[in-house]
């Protein structure tokens, strides 16, 4: 029992080590510290994604997803389910057996694992949607029906 106790106590102090290595930071979609890079091949130009925390290779990954208005994302899925938030625009999405939503500036969404859907950003302004991903960052395109 006092094996058990002090490796509990062992886990406690080095999770709080863990936690405490960890920095705190803000980003905002405009800053110019943001590393943009190019979306999948399968997205015409002019689409772009920034990390913000942790590594797209591995489970809990951040992102900003930017496009210019009036563009169409493309049918596809990912494997992780995706939380987001519309930071700028109007952004129509579709789901496979759902009606389109239109998410709006500080709107919330949620994408289930796997669940094909598409997208399109209204004319006017850029998108910028803040996607946390659960497992590693993908996309893969599928031919619309």
């Amino acid at each position: 029992m006092k094996t058990l106790r002090l490796f509990m106590a062992m886990l406690a102090v080095a999770s709080i080590q863990v936690v405490a290595s960890e920095q705190a930071r803000v980003v905002s979609a405009d800053a110019k510290s943001l590393q943009w890079s190019a979306c999948p091949a399968f997205i015409p130009p002019g689409c772009q994604i920034a990390v913000l925390q942790g590594d797209p290779a591995k489970n809990n990954v951040d992102i900003f997803f930017k496009v210019p208005g009036d563009f169409h994302i493309p049918y596809h899925s990912h494997t992780s389910q995706e939380r987001m938030v519309l930071v700028s625009g109007e952004l129509e999405v579709t789901y496979d057996n759902h009606e389109t939503a239109v998410i709006r500036k500080g709107d919330f969404a949620y994408g289930p694992a796997k669940l094909p859907h598409k997208a399109y950003c209204r004319k006017g302004e850029d998108c910028i949607l803040y996607i946390g991903f659960v497992a590693p960052l993908d996309a893969m395109p599928i031919e619309e029906k």
